[in-house]
């Protein structure tokens, strides 16, 4: 890896785009005179080649050149595996719909 370059780590927030992930930067800072922990969210736009990064995992990104109008960053490692299952709908058959109503009817 090249020195020169800023690491940043961070939470997938979004992998809707293709070879685009958008990461979520946390930086904590304490305010000078009130003393309160401030809290700043940056969000990236990383380019992921294969698309292996899914809602939820901590990655580390790497700046590069710029990739499209967004994209400065790409993921370099995955650190850990978030905890987010891909949700999808189940079908309901009319069996069950029946076996409800007749339930509330009782």
């Amino acid at each position: 890896m090249d020195s020169k370059r800023k690491v940043r780590t961070g939470k997938v927030v979004s992998d809707k785009m293709n070879k685009t992930v958008v990461i979520a930067v946390e930086n904590t800072k304490r305010h000078p005179l009130y003393k309160k922990v401030i809290r700043h969210v940056k969000n990236f736009k990383a380019h992921d080649e294969k698309n292996e990064c899914h809602m939820g995992d901590i990655v580390k990104i790497m700046e590069t050149r710029p990739l499209s109008k967004d994209k400065r960053w790409v993921v370099s490692e995955i650190i850990r595996k978030g905890k987010y299952a891909e949700i999808t709908p189940t079908e309901i058959s009319e069996r069950e719909i029946e076996v409800e109503q007749s339930d509330s009817d009782s």
